[in-house]
């Protein structure tokens, strides 16, 4: 471990070229040097000054900068000025101040104070107490949606809010938020950060033509940057005990697989090459699926019908014996769990049906769920399930930064909204969900999440962020009885990025995240100290110290050496290792959910830019496993994904957060109430979403009664009696040309 100053660790604030994973979804690896400690575990109270190690390196933000801008004009405004701040994180739990049920009494942190109900939480005492400002904490409590919305008709009642980045932009062309590109004079560390990270200007570019060309209306947030997002989940444990060992699978008991609906989506003879990362993680290696040698595995299980889960594993097994040419040897499960893992959808499907059959040798019951969301009646957390859907069967735009959208081969934007693809892809889920693959919680919408799923021992897997649900290793399940919980390999598929292929691809790739903070224009009207505040505190944001604080919180929660900070090398610079209380209450009060303890309890993750530096640390070990897994493919290029940057092929760039809108383009795409959150295709916790449903019910007629027909009605516009799409895209490619123009005169 190494000691240093705090103000002296923190290096350069540029995106990092290659991508890691280790958190609430993102990134998990460090070059480390020979005098660290292991990584932690819950079992370990002291948090490692360390990182596991990883070839690939990380594509969080790096360390903040020292910048060395030219002087910038000075902020000043009268000390004690108030800023009335509606600002948080989607809930009243996640705000800049305490509510009475995470306070209760009172409730003493590792720094050692005592917070009650409406004190601001830690980090919002020290920035208050730095910038010698006073906050009014007007937050409601509600999604970034609706709290831009709450104050939208009041906006001279607060002096900044948080918002949809698309929200924040389009109501900043109206003229209700300030312009921040024209203050970047006056906020160094802001413009330096721009600067480094060019790209960046393409997700928060509110204006790209006119008089307010370059227009920046929210501060953007990172929840890490350049890294994998979402990953796959499974209990491998599970796997090993189906698929490992020699001779056949046997079981005094086990259910009957359900009649096949399902169909292949892979081929059913032939071969297909696959890139793989080698078991020792050394360099990559091509290996075969030999359709010849067996056939396709859900084609010979159809053939066979409804058969015992025995009948069905020992299938499984010697497809894969014989397709992989005996490559996986007894370690059959490292085709699915393995570094050198090469499943796809269709070996899934195999999987799940060998798990719903086998609930006896599973989990000691006569019921065992597949394939589930984190929380099954909570939309909000149900879209995963059409993410992952996206993922399985090679589908663009589902995990989009920007609604639907993805850019193709022709450089046009386009919309999975309209593609035919999407829906059979939907179909085929809803295939999965006949077969009873997919929990019947999910179909009903009943309130099952997955700390009871894995506590129970009575779910299989999902689609999630790392470091949130490997925590559950520590309080639902027994590791040292092999119990384990951990990421896996993205799935092969077949995509088109010009040309068809199997490859691996993940478009669930960290950029400017889909909320930020705004300032209100009528709120700071005529008022220099209010503006000249707001400007101050988003500055501060993005600078060395600044960056440690929106991360870790204030100083007491980094560990220290007497006057020293400890710090560990992650991403080839230098951060603090939390301090041992702070890591105790950590599990305490969140058993290991680095997100919920930041954000309920420290305040810091809020917004700006988060490094997942102190989401490293509080990864379980099982976490820190799977993902590194999936990080060393990214580096050797086994896993491909969207890039930060006008990509030499267009189809992988990653698609802006927001796009410059006019404000006439914003009316027309608002008009189409179907394709909106409060219409057909929401996210929030309440709202409804058409590919969900297709999902659970399959085509109820009410868009279409087949994939074809529902992508005509979605498409068609509004007076041909469908719900606009075709408008949607065309409005939104008008924006889309206009920034492309914008970027490139900005960058040469």
């Amino acid at each position: 471990m190494k000691n240093s100053k705090l103000t002296a660790l923190l290096l350069t604030a540029a995106l990092a070229a290659t991508s890691v994973l280790s958190g609430c979804g993102g990134s998990t690896t460090t070059n480390t040097g020979s005098d660290s400690n292991a990584g932690t575990t819950a079992a370990n109270n002291t948090p490692a000054a360390t990182t596991a190690a990883n070839n690939g390196g990380s594509n969080d933000t790096a360390a903040p900068a020292e910048t060395t801008a030219a002087p910038a004009a000075e902020l000043t405004y009268a000390d004690g000025t108030v800023l009335r701040m509606a600002c948080g994180y989607n809930s009243d739990k996640t705000g800049m101040s305490f509510t009475a049920d995470l306070a209760g009494e009172g409730i003493t942190l590792a720094d050692g104070k005592t917070y009650n109900s409406g004190d601001l939480k830690p980090t919002w005492q020290a920035v208050q107490e730095l910038l010698k400002i006073k906050i009014e904490d007007k937050y409601q409590g509600n999604s970034a949606t609706d709290e831009y919305q709450y104050w939208d008709a009041q906006l001279d009642q607060v002096d900044m809010l948080s918002g949809t980045a698309t929200l924040l932009s389009e109501n900043g062309q109206k003229g209700k938020l300030v312009n921040l590109a024209e203050h970047l004079n006056e906020m160094p560390n802001f413009k330096a950060y721009l600067e480094e990270n060019p790209i960046v200007r393409l997700s928060i570019t509110g204006a790209a033509a006119g008089p307010n060309s370059g227009a920046i209306y929210f501060s953007p947030y990172f929840d890490g940057v350049n890294d994998i997002e979402r990953m796959p989940l499974m209990r491998t444990d599970w796997v090993e005990k189906l698929l490992n060992g020699s001779g056949e699978f046997t079981a005094d008991k086990s259910n009957n697989t359900a009649a096949p609906v399902y169909t292949p989506y892979m081929p059913t003879s032939g071969k297909v090459d696959v890139d793989v990362v080698k078991k020792d993680g050394s360099a990559v290696e091509t290996i075969s699926k030999d359709y010849g040698a067996y056939g396709n595995i859900v084609d010979k299980m159809n053939a066979a019908g409804s058969i015992d889960g025995v009948t069905a594993v020992n299938m499984l097994r010697e497809y894969i014996d014989k397709t992989y040419n005996g490559y996986y040897g007894e370690n059959r499960a490292d085709l699915f769990i393995g570094q050198n893992a090469a499943w796809d959808v269709d070996e899934l499907v195999a999987l799940l049906r060998c798990v719903v059959a086998n609930p006896q040798t599973l989990n000691g019951t006569d019921s065992v769920q597949g394939l589930h969301t984190r929380e099954d009646s909570n939309n909000q957390r149900r879209v995963d399930m059409f993410r992952f859907a996206g993922t399985l069967f090679g589908i663009r735009g589902m995990e989009s930064r920007l609604d639907y959208l993805y850019v193709g081969t022709d450089g046009e934007l386009h919309d999975s909204r309209e593609d035919v693809a999407t829906y059979e892809a939907l179909s085929k889920m809803h295939d999965m969900v006949t077969e009873g693959l997919i929990s019947s919680a999910f179909v009903n919408e009943e309130d099952v999440n997955t700390e009871k799923y894995l506590s129970d021992d009575s779910g299989f897997m999902h689609y999630d962020y790392n470091q949130t649900q490997t925590a559950y290793n520590a309080t639902a399940l027994d590791n040292a009885s092999g119990e384990k919980y951990m990421a896996v390999m993205v799935p092969v598929a077949r995509w088109n990025d010009g040309s068809e292929k199997y490859m691996r691809f993940t478009e669930s790739w960290r950029s400017v995240k889909t909320d930020g903070w705004g300032i209100s224009a009528a709120g700071v009207a005529g008022n220099t100290d209010k503006l000249n505040a707001c400007l101050k505190l988003i500055d501060y944001a993005y600078s060395p110290e600044g960056q440690v604080m929106m991360s870790y919180g204030p100083d007491a929660f980094v560990k220290h050496d007497g006057d020293k900070v400890v710090t560990f090398t992650f991403n080839g610079k230098e951060w603090p290792v939390i301090s041992d209380a702070s890591y105790a209450d950590l599990w305490k009060l969140q058993n290991g959910n680095y997100t919920n303890y930041a954000r309920y309890y420290i305040g810091s993750t809020l917004s700006f830019v988060k490094s997942q530096a102190f989401e490293y640390q509080c990864t379980h070990e099982v976490g820190k496993e799977g993902a590194g897994y999936i990080s060393k493919a990214i580096a050797l290029g086994t896993i491909k994904h969207p890039e930060l940057a006008l990509a030499e092929n267009s189809w992988y760039t990653s698609v802006p957060t927001v796009l410059p809108q006019e404000v006439a383009e914003t009316n027309a795409i608002n008009e189409l109430t179907n394709l909106s959150a409060s219409g057909n295709f929401g996210s929030g916790k309440k709202q409804v979403n058409l590919f969900v449903d297709i999902i659970a019910k399959g085509f109820t007629g009410e868009t279409g009664a087949d994939a074809a027909t529902t992508a005509d009605t979605v498409s068609k516009s509004v007076a041909d009696g469908g719900w606009g799409c075709s408008t949607y895209l065309s409005r939104r490619n008008e924006a889309w040309h206009r920034l492309i123009t914008f970027y490139n005169s900005i960058n040469g």
